[in-house]
């Protein structure tokens, strides 16, 4: 397996299904590539402006893990959207134990 299926719920409510997410990219940068709305990743994926925070699916928790220290300071600027399943996508590398994902877009604002 070289690629796996994620699926992105946009803010608008559109689910966006990538079905070729290939295997080590970051998720922020599958979004991008795939246009999907609300993926900015102003910071080019360094962890530096939560423009790819995303919440996780509850079902998938586990699996993708809780963010670290630096990406939890990064969140902290957006805190007033953040949940307990925020994610930034930039730190979400993905594996074969990712196939299914699935996040929906945090708003911007």
């Amino acid at each position: 397996m070289s690629t796996v299926t994620v699926t992105l719920v946009q803010v608008d409510g559109q689910e966006v299904v990538i079905d070729d997410a290939p295997l080590g990219e970051s998720l922020m940068e599958v979004a991008r590539s795939r246009g999907v709305d609300g993926i900015l990743g102003d910071c080019g994926g360094g962890c530096a402006c939560a423009t790819c925070h995303v919440y996780v699916d509850p079902a998938w928790e586990d699996a993708v893990g809780k963010p670290d220290e630096i990406e939890e300071m990064t969140l902290d600027m957006v805190s007033h959207v953040t949940r307990d399943n925020s994610r930034l996508s930039c730190q979400i590398r993905i594996s074969p134990d990712l196939d299914g994902l699935r996040v929906t877009v945090a708003p911007s604002d």
